[in-house]
């Protein structure tokens, strides 16, 4: 039915049945619908459910599968395969903690059918007949504006009052000569694997590139990592990036940094990657290629001028109340944002509800934006990173917190990794943390940075002990620390030689 499904296992016929029944039937309507939501990803789901709950007559059109990336090709058959791997590392590293286990055996097979079995339990939550449920009326098929104020889906007209692109964006591949005429997989394709690649190249060392990476070698594929940067992560805090790089080394994936990939072609051995580096040519022969890396908006069947749209190469152009240059129209999620999480999406479309039904002003450039990567250890992150925070004129410094200080990190055997905190003052700009489960922590320094909280509020909230989290308080008491001046101190001094008498 779709390139995503591969095969209607019971998981994948479950999975349809939710996000794109096969015996739907349209809505038939007339009459002027409150908010038309373009696209079933997380930005269309969220508006439109939104939208009906306050009493908005909504409409929300897919042309593929309700749930989009995130539940089909992202964050749900990825994470899916990362707790999977997850088990790997840590039966690996059950010696260190006085448990010995026989040899680690994946089964990739069962580890694929796993996904697709979470994936499908999890689709109920984005199904067609859920939203019917909660009055919207959804219509699959491909929407095209035939004016500013109106689309037509399945060859039929819909008019609306307002209206919210929510298209997202889809994989793309850099034009590599040769690369076209191999059949590598993307983010799309990826997890309608039915065997375990003998040898993977993954072309981009970002965050997906990583963490399938980290995955499929503890699967026992032999991966290679090809990253034109000069280490992996290279958005991310430096130090961060090399953990996380040491951590692929460990589970065996050859990272190959600072390469620029010249052709890829198909020789009787496999896919040969043939790219230069600073030491000269460096060729990698595989038998799959997954690129990772540059993604492009959906916007190209949407015939953008009927409905005076502007858009560029980076998708819908809005401002910062997410408002087109129609002022019908809004856009949220991957097709007008840089932040392309789920998390993201979800917060844009909150502001285009309140927005586009309301006469709101939120803006977008108020968000406070985390992300995780969810390599092993993690890497979060929110706020300003230190050059972001100098080139800004605050005057900036950083508290790092190594976990071979925190005493539960050292019972758990999990001392690598930090928090790394910048500030003004002891006002919170930007946090990083490399931990095991970073994405969980990473929330309270979130809340901080949202609502102008201080080092000293982290000091003074109380801690589990113990934990992990422990570690955000413990940056917390070395700036309180450091703000016993020497003229502070001695006025200290001289009080308890008086108190003492």
């Amino acid at each position: 039915m779709q390139p995503l499904i591969s095969s209607l296992d019971e998981a994948n016929r479950t999975l349809i049945d939710n996000v794109h029944p096969e015996d739907w039937r349209n809505p038939t309507k007339s009459g002027v619908y409150d908010l038309i939501a373009i696209g079933g990803g997380t930005a269309g789901l969220v508006c439109a459910a939104g939208a009906a709950a306050l009493g908005a007559r909504v409409a929300l059109i897919e042309r593929h599968l309700l749930g989009g990336d995130c539940l089909n090709t992202g964050c749900v058959p990825s994470k899916a395969l990362l707790r999977s791997a997850r088990v790997i590392g840590e039966m690996r590293r059950a010696p260190r903690l006085g448990v010995r286990v026989g040899p680690v055996d994946p089964d990739f097979a069962a580890i694929m059918q796993r996904m697709r079995e979470r994936r499908a339990a999890i689709s109920p939550h984005d199904s067609a007949q859920r939203l019917s449920s909660l009055g919207v009326d959804v219509y699959f098929g491909d929407a095209r504006f035939v004016g500013t104020d109106a689309l037509v889906v399945d060859g039929q007209r819909l008019r609306f009052a307002r209206a919210v692109i929510a298209t997202g964006s889809h994989p793309t591949a850099s034009p590599i000569p040769g690369l076209a005429s191999v059949p590598f997989l993307t983010s799309e394709t990826l997890f309608s694997l039915s065997r375990l690649p003998p040898r993977l190249a993954i072309v981009g060392g970002g965050p997906i590139g990583c963490e399938m990476a980290q995955a499929f070698a503890r699967f026992g594929s032999a991966v290679t990592i090809v990253e034109q940067a000069d280490h992996v992560l290279p958005r991310e805090d430096p130090d961060a990036a090399a953990l996380v790089e040491a951590a692929l080394h460990r589970d065996g994936v050859t990272v190959a940094t600072g390469v620029r990939l010249l052709d890829v072609s198909q020789t009787a051995s496999g896919y040969r990657l043939g790219g230069q580096t600073s030491g000269g040519i460096r060729d990698v022969v595989v038998d799959d290629v997954l690129v990772a890396a540059g993604r492009s908006p959906n916007t190209t069947s949407l015939d953008l001028d009927a409905a005076r749209v502007s858009c560029s190469k980076d998708g819908i152009v809005v401002d910062d109340r997410l408002r087109t240059s129609n002022r019908r129209i809004y856009a949220a999620g991957d097709v007008c944002s840089r932040f392309q999480f789920t998390h993201a999406a979800e917060a844009m479309a909150r502001i285009v509800i309140q927005n586009a039904l309301f006469f709101g002003r939120r803006r977008a450039s108020a968000l406070t934006m985390p992300w995780c990567t969810y390599t092993d250890p993690e890497v979060a992150h929110v706020g300003l990173y230190e050059a972001e925070a100098r080139s800004t004129g605050r005057r900036v410094e950083t508290i790092t917190v190594r976990f071979d200080e925190v005493d539960r990190a050292l019972i758990d055997e999990e001392t690598e990794g930090f928090v790394r905190v910048h500030h003004d003052g002891g006002q919170l700009l930007g946090c990083t943390i490399v931990a095991p489960h970073a994405g969980e922590m990473i929330g309270e320094a979130v809340y901080a940075v949202a609502h102008g909280g201080t080092l000293t509020d982290l000091s003074s909230t109380i801690h589990p002990y113990p934990t992990l989290a422990e570690a955000l308080r413990k940056t917390g008491d070395q700036f309180r620390r450091g703000s016993l001046t020497p003229g502070v101190r001695r006025w200290l001094e001289r009080y308890f030689r008086w108190t003492r008498s």
